[in-house]
């Protein structure tokens, strides 16, 4: 995996991404959030921490550790980080964050099932 190739993924995973969590904020967020809300939240916090997941990431941990552990590593930041900003930004509720957490772990599932183990 060559920096090239990671910043040529940046685009079209972040869209991947943004496709499968989006849906688990729009409807499982609480009532509290409108639609806006919810679908800007979608957005903002895949826009903030992807490239650190699919870019900075991989640059730093694959070339001394195993996928598993970049991937690891990747999830518990993204799903923690997500989760803060959207409690700071919106005090989400343990609810919403449980959501914010699902939604990651079904974008990096989907990712898995379709992409496969490098």
């Amino acid at each position: 995996m060559t920096a090239a190739s990671l910043w040529a993924w940046l685009v079209p995973g972040y869209f991947f991404t943004v496709a499968i969590e989006g849906p688990f904020l729009l409807v499982g967020l609480g009532a509290r959030y409108r639609w806006r809300q919810r679908l800007i939240a979608a957005l903002w916090l895949t826009a903030v921490t992807y490239p650190i997941v699919a870019v900075a990431l991989p640059l730093l941990l694959w070339p001394r550790a195993s996928y598993l552990a970049y991937f690891t590593v990747a999830e518990v930041f993204a799903i923690a980080v997500e989760c803060l900003l959207f409690r700071w930004t919106y005090a989400g509720t343990p609810r919403d964050l449980v959501v914010v957490g699902l939604a990651n772990v079904a974008s990096a599932s989907a990712g898995l099932a379709w992409f496969g183990l490098p």
